[in-house]
């Protein structure tokens, strides 16, 4: 991966963080060219620092992020409940 792809991961997560709620969707769409299994990557890598600098909140909005675009794109294992 080059560097340039990664500061824009980065770039977009920092966004993400910064929109007024209800945005993210757009600004995902917008950015969609980044969607791939490495951004959910960098996405788990944030919200863990952020989980270790006291902010969880920071931390567990972008493991949301993180869960929704993995089952979009197929990368997020489906749990059948038998019951």
């Amino acid at each position: 991966m080059t560097q340039s792809r990664q500061e824009q991961y980065y770039t977009l997560i920092d966004e993400l963080l910064r929109c007024p709620n209800g945005e993210e969707p757009d600004l995902l769409h917008t950015n969609r060219e980044l969607l791939d299994s490495k951004f959910i990557e960098s996405l788990v890598q944030v919200s863990t620092m952020m989980a270790h600098e006291n902010n969880p909140d920071g931390a567990k909005f972008l493991i949301h992020i993180a869960r929704q675009l993995a089952k979009e794109l197929g990368l997020y294992p489906e749990i059948k409940n038998d019951k």
